[in-house]
């Protein structure tokens, strides 16, 4: 904008000494005349104060406070004239720095720093573009001088931008900080993401960022989706290399790898081949003879010698085809879909051969019975067809062979929904899990609009899931 079209100085000495009043009163009269007069109406010309709110900042008139924004990197100082009112309005904190003085010193982190002025600028208009590496700064900034409801929106942002594609990754770093932050909201949606896309992240240069006490806290998870716990054992390995932490955790990580569910031939290569296990094998050692036990009789005769009823002995979410199937279903909202397949009995070797045949069906309009429309002359068939867009999208899974005994096994089922991302990847976004006693998914995709396109849930106008068979052993079994 040329000098010319500047704000005077005297609208910017008006617009801050009626600001306060104007923001005060503005809501409370509009109210009390729209209650007294049925023919009155809003005439809201905010966004052209907010315009001039934003030139007042630019071409800095009337500016009372300046804030010199310093590093401890750098000797360069960052000079911003701005306005106290207007801080101070948003900020307990600026209200309280500048209650006796105008020129105030800031000591702030580079990457604070560079985008000190963008924060300040929210004060101005109310909005912020954001970006995913600048997420962490601005949350910092916010928190700091409490503007909370920069905050909150920063959090909202870092929490539905978790599948974002960066050429780094982010989310590793936004759980760390989370953290230090103490933000347990935070904490545990990145740790979700985490866990349900492990082996996206075990690909990524993220993985040799995670910390100690984040690796410890991702492999006592049983809902962790990875293709086998050997993939697990391999990614765990290539971490211990890179990060060389102390033989405490070294141990600890290592006992956390659920070595039963690794096939016999496996283990038997990773005792061989594995350099981590030539140093550390006494770690284990205990765990992989015991993993050679459960594998070599069956689940039943084991269960009368060892406890089977904790997490050594409870399949992740494994993708590999023993344990589950693929599905996508072009065209979802068009009509109803079956799948059979077929999965392993349990992760003993000894039940390598049994295979179970389940039945998936998929309706993308399920009505209750009560509520489905009455075919009849006295029906309109407009009023059919409104009804049957009020079902919702339905899943049932079921086994073929329900009535046989299963030798102290239950089974919980696992499906994960696809979401795309950018660059054509998938992602998993929701997890159901149904027990063996159930036989239809609660809640199934309840808020998902299978008629657009453009649902976050369809992938080339295409639903894509993975059910999962897990073998769970029966609480009742207990060892001697």
């Amino acid at each position: 904008m040329e000098r010319s079209h500047r704000p005077c100085p005297g609208w910017g000495s008006q617009c801050l000494a009626l600001l306060s009043i104007v923001i005060i009163t503005a809501q409370a009269a509009h109210k009390s005349e729209a209650g007294s007069d049925s023919s009155a109406a809003l005439i809201n010309h905010s966004s052209m104060l907010i315009q001039r709110l934003q030139e007042l900042l630019q071409y800095g008139n009337s500016t009372d406070t300046t804030l010199r924004i310093r590093t401890a990197s750098s000797d360069e100082v960052k000079v911003i004239q701005t306005h106290q009112l207007l801080l101070s309005l948003q900020s307990e904190i600026f209200e309280g720095l500048l209650a006796n003085q105008s020129v105030v010193t800031l000591q702030e982190p580079a990457d604070c720093a560079m985008l000190f002025e963008k924060f300040i600028r929210y004060f101005y208009c109310g909005e912020i573009s954001i970006q995913l590496n600048q997420a962490i700064a601005l949350h910092r900034l916010a928190s700091k001088y409490h503007v909370s409801a920069l905050q909150r929106g920063v959090t909202e942002y870092m929490k539905t931008h978790l599948a974002s594609e960066s050429s780094q990754g982010h989310v590793v770093s936004w759980y760390h900080y989370a953290v230090t932050m103490n933000d347990e909201i935070l904490q545990e949606s990145c740790l979700k993401f985490l866990a349900w896309n492990l082996s996206t992240v075990i690909s990524s240069s993220e993985w040799a960022t995670v910390s100690d006490n984040l690796m410890v806290s991702l492999l006592q998870r049983s809902d962790l989706v990875l293709q086998s716990e050997l993939e697990l054992f391999s990614a765990v390995e290539e971490w211990i290399s890179k990060n060389n932490p102390n033989a405490s955790i070294i141990e600890r990580v290592l006992r956390s790898i659920r070595y039963p569910m690794i096939p016999p031939h496996h283990l038997f290569q990773i005792q061989k081949l594995s350099s981590l296990l030539a140093t550390y094998s006494s770690f284990i050692q205990d765990l992989l003879f015991q993993a050679f036990q459960f594998h070599s009789s069956s689940p039943l005769h084991f269960a009368k010698y060892f406890d089977v009823n904790c997490s050594m002995f409870i399949p992740r979410n494994y993708l590999s085809s023993s344990w589950g199937s693929q599905w996508i279903i072009n065209n979802p909202a068009r009509d109803d879909r079956s799948l059979s397949f077929q999965t392993q009995l349990g992760p003993s070797n000894y039940d390598s051969s049994k295979k179970l045949t389940w039945n998936a069906l998929f309706s993308p309009r399920w009505l209750p019975v009560s509520l489905r429309p009455v075919y009849s002359e006295s029906v309109s068939s407009g009023s059919q067809s409104s009804r049957l867009e009020e079902g919702k999208p339905r899943l049932v899974m079921t086994s073929a062979m329900s009535g046989l005994d299963f030798a102290g096994v239950t089974f919980q089922k696992t499906v994960l929904v696809g979401v795309k991302r950018q660059h054509g990847k998938v992602f998993v976004k929701h997890v159901y899990n149904v027990h063996q006693s159930t036989d239809e998914v609660s809640d199934f995709l309840a808020h998902a609009d299978l008629q657009k396109r453009t649902s976050e849930y369809l992938i080339d106008n295409s639903l894509h899931f993975h059910i999962i068979i897990k073998p769970i052993y029966h609480s009742l079994i207990r060892a001697k």
